[in-house]
């Protein structure tokens, strides 16, 4: 598909980036909201680590 050059064509193009930006922005969002829980799973047991092998 192309996009006409025109002023239709970058309101087009406009509105696509627009809606392109939420979706990256809400993705983004969503990875740094996983982080936390991530680390709650890997969570280490400080007695664990000073005991040694």
């Amino acid at each position: 598909m192309t996009v006409p050059d025109s002023l239709d064509g970058a309101i087009i193009l406009s509105v696509i980036d627009f809606f392109l930006s939420i979706v990256f922005i809400w993705g983004i969002s969503l990875v740094l909201y996983i982080f936390p829980h991530l680390n709650k799973l890997g969570a280490m047991d400080e007695n664990k680590l000073k005991g040694g092998h």
